[in-house]
């Protein structure tokens, strides 16, 4: 199998870490992290990436302004984003998937919920 390049953008090392190890026992995936949506950007546009999971309340670069950005780019537009954020009202989840994100995971997250969502939407 081809490896699987997974992005996750989020400031919290915390939740950096429970979504590593979330999607650790999902086999050949590799976990690319940046810790604001500005360095999302850029890694975003120096490699390949299959997902993207992309918290929303981050500094310099909000999670909604980075996928604006994803979605307006031609040659990035079609990869998944997950959204994963505290923020679980409707107005949220709204503005989110009016964006085209493909799912809405809200904090605290469950290991296995986020395994399932990027499992699924990769079709692994």
């Amino acid at each position: 199998m081809a490896l699987v390049k997974v992005l996750v953008v989020e400031d919290s090392p915390t939740m950096r870490q429970l979504i590593y190890f979330s999607l650790k026992p999902i086999r050949g995936l590799q976990i690319i992290e940046a810790c604001d949506g500005l360095e999302g950007l850029r890694k975003l546009n120096q490699e390949d990436f299959h997902i993207a999971l992309i918290d929303i309340n981050m500094p310099l670069m909000d999670g909604l302004k980075l996928i604006r950005m994803i979605k307006e780019n031609p040659i990035k537009r079609d990869i998944p984003v997950v959204i994963i954020s505290t923020e679980g009202g409707e107005d949220a989840r709204d503005k989110a998937m009016a964006l085209g994100v493909n799912a809405y995971i809200t904090k605290p997250i469950q290991a296995g919920n986020v395994f399932r969502t990027v499992k699924e939407i990769l079709n692994l």
